[in-house]
């Protein structure tokens, strides 16, 4: 019987480690590198908080009617190493994202660079997550 346990307490101990493995996604798995998307807006929330941050904005489309979006952007960490701090933005600012459209057609992007209230264009974006590089992710 203590083998038994053992034997599964062993093998829970190396599934542990994939947990977070599986959990994380690639670029390509959500979003379409050929679908470039620029928005302007005003934020309506922020979650800085690992895996990746989210920033939640009010677009108005060309009939001037406000469309709620939400844009992943990098982990925290790499964000701040970037340029950028938890108190960057904050509800109520204009800001500008280009990124890239999910491929479920909601109103989700991927963040490439955000251009902050002070002028400032940050990167947004995770390096190697499988996506378009550079500072504007190839986004137009």
């Amino acid at each position: 019987m203590k083998a038994k346990l053992s034997l599964v307490a062993v093998g829970l101990g190396l599934l542990l480690p994939a947990v977070p493995a599986m959990a994380h996604h690639s670029f390509a798995a959500e979003y379409d590198a050929q679908k470039p998307i620029t928005l302007s807006g005003t934020v309506t929330k922020i979650d800085w908080m690992n895996p990746h941050i989210w920033i939640y904005l009010d677009v108005k489309d060309e009939s001037g009617a406000v469309v709620h979006w939400q844009c992943e952007g990098g982990p925290p960490n790499t964000l701040t190493r970037n340029g950028w701090t938890k108190s960057a933005l904050k509800t109520g600012d204009a800001i500008t994202v280009t990124g890239f459209l999910a491929k479920d057609g909601t109103h989700t992007c991927d963040s490439r660079s955000v251009k902050l209230p002070d002028g400032r264009s940050v990167f947004a974006g995770s390096a190697g997550d499988g996506g378009p590089q550079g500072r504007n992710g190839g986004a137009q």
